[in-house]
């Protein structure tokens, strides 16, 4: 009976575990301790510090973008929060985070506060810095497990544990069985399933799958990093191709448009976000953390290892150090021991050696140890065999460039990540344009304020987001795409990156009088990111794991000789004109006076951007923008690196005496042309390969025969 079932609960719960009343999203953050809680207590709990709640990370970015209003510190939360929940974990798992959080305070707060209240046009027009707040809660905090997802093509989602576990279809339609729900409404669940691990199967129109889709994670990891859509091999355009046969353009998903890149060969392989994130980095582990970094506790060694150790032969905290030096230590071994949260899950039968640990010491559940192999029990159902690095160099498996680059050059497998060479392509939006009107009464829903907004049945205020109407509208656009070959910089582990566009916030703010209080500012922050008084730009790059890992890495020539890479921008920062001035395009003298009076701005000027967007550090190595606002070591490249990194211009160490600029290389050149060798690339790198040997004989023998005296 419907009415009855919807219309309370038995008395039996009131004093019991259970639901207190009837609720219609039983999922929701606000009510799930008294219905997904009653099994899984300790994720429930660890949900409100997991950073899919706090958004601490976001929050940190645009506030820094806006003059760095929390310096540092990570305080600011979509929720008043404190540390009251007991860490999740192995007691290795949490003393280990119990020094980290020393070593980086900032980043690991004790209590996170609520952001303030979006500002009323008023109150902007006294300081036009207060329209973070209305940025925030109108564009970047949609996407928190407090409150649902929006009503776009790919954004629907449920809230708290359905924000993951129950199926949302891009297009939002309800297509199972339930005769009470509309099937041509969107906003709706897919099917009235839960999806979770292997053991639980979803069966939908004849197909039966388990595990969580990687489009459920897209729902949300679509901006910012886009790791979600980066995955899948998804990269943004600003054009509309192709067309189907209707000759309608793309469709817009997630509000964009994209190309078909290469996707990540995890994802070619099968394998869904959660085979390789553990519960902790996607529940949270119980503490608060102001950033990506803090929360994720894999690594890509933990699996694949080295070509020197396997995974349990690398110490806790390998490729995770916070450090500049690699960590040394004893062997981490495996584990056959977890947690009774864990035994809850989808624990293989034959776990052979034991459970691989993360570089941080908890167990992780899909991979086990059998002798020299690996094997990945996917969420899918499907088992992977791995082989580690070590086992594929024992069993000569590895091409002469993968041997070159991973064991005989050591510092690649100390310095860097390893996607840091084998994620060949990562996204990256060049100028975050801002415009956040309060003119003519302009206003848009604040999506935080609507999640927080809930009654006693878990309901929030979303489905009348009229009612949660705050002044101002925000509009973004950007300057430019690429995705090729992302520049490199330091991150907080220590590690070299890849690195791209964090927010690099270009401010415009209308006031209600339609007067612009600031025109493509940016905010400059005194004595910081190697700057004085003076300040430096609050622009920022960031370091990312882009989610795009190829078996075949980025070349050698894409970092060696590239000055992008070496954090100088693309083309040395060559390409644009002076951006802090405005472009005036129309006719002209020779000497370029204008000709007309009626005129206007085609460019207008960005005063504080004195470089390209894509510019770390200028020709002198003085930093010109922030290099990630939340990590201690993260930097842009040190002088020391950037000069053994930097190999531009090597072909003019030969070719400056070819053909006639030396006797001998002139008489061998006449000698290979009288023969007719045609000199390929193989021959060209073998020529030089046998050029290096001699000479560095030749000199040997010299000190020999004549050092020795």
């Amino acid at each position: 009976d419907k009415n009855s079932s919807h219309s309370g609960i038995l008395k039996y719960f009131l004093n019991h575990k259970g639901p207190k009343d009837f609720y219609p999203s039983p999922t929701s953050q606000w009510i799930n301790i008294n219905t997904c809680g009653m099994c899984h207590e300790e994720q429930v709990k660890a949900q409100w510090s997991s950073l899919m709640n706090t958004e601490a990370g976001k929050i940190h970015g645009a506030l820094w973008g806006f003059g760095g209003k929390e310096g540092y510190n990570h305080t600011a939360s979509n929720y008043d929060i404190n540390n009251t929940h007991k860490r999740l974990g192995t007691k290795t798992y949490q003393e280990y985070m119990q020094s980290l959080s020393k070593k980086e305070p900032q980043a690991f707060p004790k209590h996170m506060h609520e952001i303030p209240k979006a500002p009323t046009a008023d109150e902007v027009e006294k300081d036009p810095s207060l329209s973070v707040y209305t940025y925030l809660r109108q564009e970047c905090l949609r996407c928190h497990t407090g409150g649902k997802g929006r009503n776009r093509r790919g954004d629907y989602r449920g809230m708290g544990c359905a924000s993951c576990h129950i199926p949302y279809s891009n297009e939002g339609f309800y297509e199972g069985n339930d005769t009470t729900i509309s099937h041509t409404q969107h906003g709706h669940l897919l099917t009235h399933q839960i999806q979770s691990s292997r053991k639980v199967k979803v069966n939908i129109h004849g197909n039966r799958y388990s595990g969580i889709p990687v489009e459920t994670c897209t729902t949300c990891h679509n901006r910012g990093k886009r790791i979600g859509v980066s995955y899948q091999g998804l990269m943004e355009t600003e054009y509309k191709a192709t067309f189907d046969d209707k000759g309608n353009p793309q469709p817009k998903l997630h509000t964009k448009r994209y190309l078909h890149l290469t996707e990540d060969i995890h994802y070619s392989k099968g394998m869904l976000c959660q085979d390789c994130h553990t519960s902790n980095d996607m529940h949270g582990d119980g503490f608060m953390t102001g950033a990506n970094l803090g929360a994720v506790e894999i690594e890509c060694q933990d699996c694949h290892g080295t070509t020197k150790k396997y995974p349990w032969e690398l110490p806790l905290g390998y490729s995770d150090e916070f450090a500049m030096s690699s960590k040394i230590g004893k062997a981490r071994g495996t584990t056959k021991t977890l947690a009774d949260y864990l035994k809850k899950g989808a624990i293989p039968k034959d776990i052979g050696d034991g459970f691989l640990l993360s570089a941080r010491g908890n167990p992780m559940t899909k991979a086990t140890r059998h002798g020299d192999k690996v094997i990945m029990h996917l969420a899918s159902g499907k088992d992977i065999e791995l082989t580690p690095l070590k086992k594929l160099k024992e069993d000569e498996k590895l091409s002469k460039k993968a041997l070159i680059a991973m064991d005989k050059i050591e510092a690649h497998n100390n310095k860097l990540e390893c996607y840091t060479c084998h994620a060949t392509w990562a996204p990256q939006c060049y100028g975050c344009h801002v415009k956040i009107d309060y003119s003519k009464g302009k206003q848009n829903p604040d999506y935080l304020k609507a999640s927080k907004f809930h009654d006693h049945h878990g309901m929030t205020g979303e489905n009348n987001l009229k009612d949660f109407l705050v002044d101002g509208k925000v509009t973004e656009t950007r300057s430019y795409l690429r995705w090729e070959n992302p520049a490199l910089s330091i991150n907080g582990e220590g590690r070299v990156s890849p690195t791209i566009p964090g927010c690099q916030t270009t401010i415009t703010v209308i006031g209600k009088n339609g007067k612009a209080l600031l025109k493509n500012h940016i905010y400059k922050i005194p004595n910081v990111e190697g700057a004085g008084k003076e300040g430096q730009n609050a622009i920022t790059m960031s370091q990312v794991q882009p989610h795009t890992i190829s078996k075949k890495s980025r070349s050698c020539e894409s970092c060696h000789t590239s000055k992008k890479a070496l954090g100088m921008g693309i083309n040395g920062g060559k390409y644009f004109s002076d951006q802090s001035k405005t472009s005036i395009i129309d006719l002209m003298s020779a000497n370029k006076k204008l000709l007309p009076h009626k005129v206007d701005e085609q460019i207008p000027a960005i005063p504080n951007l004195k470089h390209d967007y894509s510019v770390m550090i200028d020709e002198n190595g003085t930093q010109v923008q922030t290099v990630d606002n939340h990590w201690r070591l993260a930097n842009p490249l040190p002088k020391d690196m950037r000069d053994k990194l930097d190999r531009q211009g090597v072909c003019l160490s030969c070719h400056q005496s070819i053909p006639k600029g030396d006797l001998a290389i002139s008489s061998m050149n006449h000698i290979a042309n009288m023969a007719g060798v045609k000199i390929d690339n193989d021959m060209h790198k073998d020529i030089l390969n046998k050029s290096i040997k001699i000479s560095a004989w030749v000199q040997i023998g010299l000190v020999l025969l004549f050092g020795f005296g």
